[in-house]
Formats: C-alpha cells, structure tokens, sequence
C-alpha cells in the first residue's frame, strides 16, 4: 500500500483541489491497481477543512499540537502500522500532477526529494517572481527540500526515525536524518508540484515566509 499523508492547519480555501489532484493521483494507470491511501491529518482547524475533507471521501486525524512535525509523523505512523511501504507528503495549499506517485516510486530509491512550481504570483511584486526564477533550480540534480513534494520508503522512514517534532523545517530535519542513515536519495524534478505563493502562510520560515524575505530584499 501506497500512503499519502497531507498535514492541514485551517486551509478551507485551498484543500479542495489540493484533494482532487491527489485523488487523480491515486487512479494513475501505472500504479497498477495498488491500494493508495490519503490521510489529511486536521492540526488545530477551526474552518471548514474537515467538513472538505469529509465530502471528497478521504480519511482524516484530528490533532490539536499546531506543530507540522507532529501532524507529518501522525499521518505517517498512522499509515505504517496499517503497511504501507512508501509514504509520499505534500501541503494543504499545493497540487500534485497526475503522475506524482507513479514518478516517486519509478525513481527506485530510498526517497525522492522533489521540485516545485508555483502557478500564481498575483500576490509579490514582479523582483520576486524574477529572483524565484533565475535562481531556483527546477531540474534533477537540486538540493531542494520541500515538504510539498516528498517520498520515502517505510524502511528508510522507520531507520531514520521518522519527522521530529519541530514547527517549521520538519522535512530538512527527516532528510537529514535519512542521508545519516544512509537512505539512497533522488533529487528529482520528475514528480510535479504546484504550491502557492501566498502571503499568509501557516508554518514560520516556511515557503511562503521565504517569498516574503525576498520581496523586501529585492525590492
């Protein structure tokens, strides 16, 4: 079984196509017909996330630590003790492409670090998108980590320890742990994302607040 673990912290706007690509996702031909289970793990929501959740059929947990760490490793031991073998995570607030498991798992590694894209740059000045272009490296071979477009085998998420407990920077914390231990790494741009560029993000020092410190830096 294939699991997919979406943290969730009041994202009613942005959760709906979010679901629907990752249940498009799930469908791809090429999987298969192997067993892919989404589990939005709901942290501290006072909107109308969970009633979205509900209405696209999709599994929830229900969580009160406000700690995107927590939220990721919930959804994770959640989804292992019920034997998934590959564990892929992206955001509330970011679309997978059709293809996304299917090019996670045709990598044929210990974990896959993906790109993003970002689709909507209505909300930055013109300098932000510029500097996100000329500098940000959307090919194989980059050393990004993105919450948004990760992928890990159950053995190497287990010998790693799993996502520590942390508020912000919880992936970079479980990559590090993993090139640690050892785990063989993909930094690939095949498996595609699309993430927001909002304003008001939900994680400190997180993307968005990245795009903000350029805004002021590059205006």
């Amino acid at each position: 079984m294939i699991g997919v673990i979406v943290p969730a912290h009041n994202e009613e706007a942005l959760l709906a196509p979010c679901l629907a690509a990752l249940i498009e996702a799930a469908r791809h031909a090429d999987l298969a017909d192997e067993v892919v289970r989404l589990v939005v793990v709901l942290d501290t929501c006072s909107d109308f996330s969970e009633a979205i959740v509900r209405a696209y059929g999709v599994e929830t947990l229900t969580l009160t630590a406000r700690n995107v760490g927590i939220a990721r490793a919930t959804g994770a031991d959640y989804l292992l003790a019920d034997g998934a073998r590959w564990l892929a995570f992206t955001d509330a607030d970011s679309r997978v492409s059709p293809g996304w498991l299917v090019a996670q798992l045709s990598l044929d590694t210990d974990a896959v670090c993906g790109s993003i894209a970002v689709d909507d740059w209505t909300a930055h000045p013109h300098s932000v998108r510029e500097y996100f272009r000329k500098t940000y490296v959307d090919a194989d071979g980059h050393r990004h980590v993105h919450g948004a477009n990760l992928g890990v085998s159950a053995e190497a998420y287990r010998r790693a320890g799993g996502f520590p407990p942390l508020t912000c920077r919880e992936d970079v914390a479980l990559v590090d742990r993993l090139i640690e231990t050892g785990a063989s790494i993909a930094w690939s741009a095949a498996p595609r994302v699309i993430t927001s560029a909002r304003t008001v993000t939900r994680a400190r020092d997180g993307f968005g607040d990245t795009l903000l410190a350029w805004a002021i830096g590059t205006g």
